[in-house]
């Protein structure tokens, strides 16, 4: 037999919405016991929901023994209704830290709606509990306060988003979930057929190839919050499932996608943190973004700039260097102001945690009360110290570290240097916002395990127009096309890639081009991407669009360390959902209605 405990008790508030000019009114309310307090009998009941918190109090000598009684059974968690009178709270016991710290509830009655067992954890911030046990009671994490507005904060974005998509001619379309494999950048998660058994579909790593055939279709500006998914290995900024802020448009250039992007990221943030981000942002091409700081998605919070010596290495003694140097690698340096002040083992740490990036060591220089201290000094003559210290603004007080290597180990190496001394150094300012377009990234690179170009963004990204003149040359002479730049441009923020996009290529001779630089076969172009080749046969307009890592800018918005803390029901790292104990093993019956036989991996 169902009981209907509320009857007809409706709530007239959210607790976190009584001020104080609701004195003196009756108000019914709903939620759970955030905490019981026992003073002389007196029972004070922080009463918490969506909204905040509110203190109740049942006094024996004004509440009805019944009422009373039931009161002193409340604990932890337990959701309950009251109906009470609001008041001031008596001078002195005023909670600052409290939205409605002013006033408090006299309770009159009390409904006990359900009661809760003891918890694995207190519903407070801070707790100190393991994720994976965080991430099995789910339900009850997600009461914590900092959880609650994060997810609050996310529901925000998403209005946001819409409200200004809508508002500039988008429309909102959804894209199918069960798709083509296509078998291009990371692996697809697939779905086994049931009507036709052997075959799969694949969920979508991004809408990329319908929101071009919308294009096609003459919708001209399309938009979804989209979820996508990856069968990749995980860390803190990745899921297996993720959400896009995914758009298009045609009749587009560039400069007309980046703007009305810019646009969105300054509304979003106005409407949901009501912060005024400064349009247009700052633009950096791919090649100078990695010379400077050896990375394509560079924090411009601080400093620490990279300084290419590789020329004064060349001639020095020290053997690191100089084959370096001359083998056609990389030498370049950082010159960590105030690290003088570091001692060996911080050094060495630093040289320890450079190795984790794939450097086979750190040369370093430290200058630090009026002496130099260096290892690899006793190589350099007076002279080449003097170019290197003017060339590395090295002053008293600093100091100086190299990485030699290829030119992609260097960077990369750097890039990870760079951001843990920032860190080490507590140079990252908090609440700064720096925003940075990067452009002009190359359109292809060399795969050496497969000995062909592959695409850096994806096989449909345009080659700037300089370069589509070039495209018959480039099938002649695969050195002509590394040098090729693209249509593409990502959105960076403090640091972290918060999107990217392209110009799309919508003429099907320059698509077919591209294929065959990228060694796809006519057959297997038409096998994997034919319907998309076809449909730009039937007058595609130029297109262009851009995706958002949704949970990745909300990470950032709310200061989360992962994006498991933005995200309602995350997977771990391993990829597992504890709460529901996905994956999981499924029975011989759906097996075998799918054609499928598991076969188990030998000991």
């Amino acid at each position: 037999m169902i009981v209907d405990l509320l009857g007809d008790f409706k709530r007239d508030y959210w607790c976190g919405d009584l001020t104080e000019n609701n004195i003196g009114d009756t108000v019914r309310l709903l939620g759970w016991v955030d905490t019981v307090r026992d003073h002389g009998g007196v029972i004070f009941i922080n009463l918490r929901d969506r909204e905040g918190i509110v203190q109740v109090v049942f006094d024996p000598s004004k509440t009805k023994h019944d009422v009373y009684e039931k009161a002193k059974k409340l604990k932890s968690e337990y959701v309950i209704g009251v109906l009470g009178i609001v008041s001031r709270r008596p001078a002195g016991t005023e909670n600052p830290k409290m939205k409605t710290g002013n006033i408090e509830i006299t309770g009159e009655d009390l409904l006990i709606l359900n009661t809760s067992e003891v918890l694995p954890f207190q519903i407070e911030d801070n707790i100190k509990v393991s994720e994976e046990v965080r991430l099995k009671y789910r339900y009850l994490d997600l009461r914590r306060e900092s959880m609650k507005k994060n997810i609050i904060l996310r529901h925000e974005v998403y209005q946001a988003v819409r409200e200004f998509l809508v508002g500039n001619g988008f429309l909102e379309i959804e894209t199918p979930m069960l798709t083509k494999s296509t078998p291009e950048g990371a692996r697809d998660f697939l779905v086994p057929s049931r009507l036709e058994k052997g075959k799969f579909y694949a969920l979508p790593q991004s809408p990329q190839l319908f929101k071009q055939i919308l294009m096609v279709a003459g919708l001209e500006r399309y938009f979804q919050i989209v979820k996508c998914f990856r069968d990749e290995d995980l860390r803190a900024d990745r899921q297996p499932e993720f959400t896009q802020i995914d758009y298009e448009m045609s009749f587009v250039s560039q400069e007309d996608v980046m703007t009305i992007s810019e646009a969105l990221i300054q509304h979003v943030f106005k409407k949901v943190l009501g912060i005024d981000v400064k349009t247009p942002f700052r633009r950096m091409t791919y090649d100078e973004a990695m010379n400077r700081y050896g990375t394509d998605k560079p924090d411009l919070r601080y400093g620490l700039e990279l300084i290419d010596i590789t020329d004064i290495a060349s001639e020095v003694e020290f053997k690191v260097f100089n084959d370096v140097a001359k083998s056609g690698g990389l030498v370049k340096g950082i010159n960590v102001k105030g690290g003088g002040k570091f001692s060996r083992k911080e050094i060495d740490d630093l040289t320890e945690y450079a190795k984790k990036f794939g450097a086979k060591g750190m040369a370093w220089i430290k200058l630090e009360n009026g002496e130099i201290n260096s290892p690899i000094l006793k190589f350099f003559t007076e002279d080449q110290k003097q170019k290197l210290f003017e060339r590395m603004d090295a002053k008293d007080g600093d100091l100086l570290v190299f990485i030699a290597d290829k030119r992609d180990i260097t960077h990369r190496v750097l890039g990870f240097l760079r951001k843990h001394l920032a860190e080490k150094l507590n140079l990252i300012e908090d609440g700064k916002w720096e925003f940075l377009w990067v452009v002009d990234f190359p359109l292809f690179e060399w795969d050496e395990e497969e000995n062909r170009l592959v695409a850096i963004h994806h096989p449909f990204t345009s080659p700037k127009d300089e370069d589509i003149q070039r495209l018959d040359e480039a099938l002649k002479d695969v050195n002509i096309a590394l040098s090729f730049k693209s249509k593409a441009y990502d959105m960076v923020l403090n640091g972290e890639e918060i999107g990217g996009g392209s110009i799309r290529i919508h003429n099907p001779q320059i698509q077919q081009k591209i294929f065959k630089l990228l060694n796809i076969s006519e057959e297997e172009a038409k096998e994997k991407f034919g319907f998309l080749i076809e449909a730009l046969s039937y007058g595609a307009p130029p297109h262009g669009g851009l995706a958002f890592g949704l949970d990745r800018i909300i990470a950032l918005m709310t200061g989360s360390e992962s994006i498991r803390d933005v995200i309602a029901f995350p997977k771990t790292q391993k990829g597992i959902c504890p709460l529901t104990g996905a994956p999981d093993f499924v029975s011989q019956k759906q097996l075998e209605e799918l054609g499928i036989k598991v076969v188990k991996e030998e000991d």
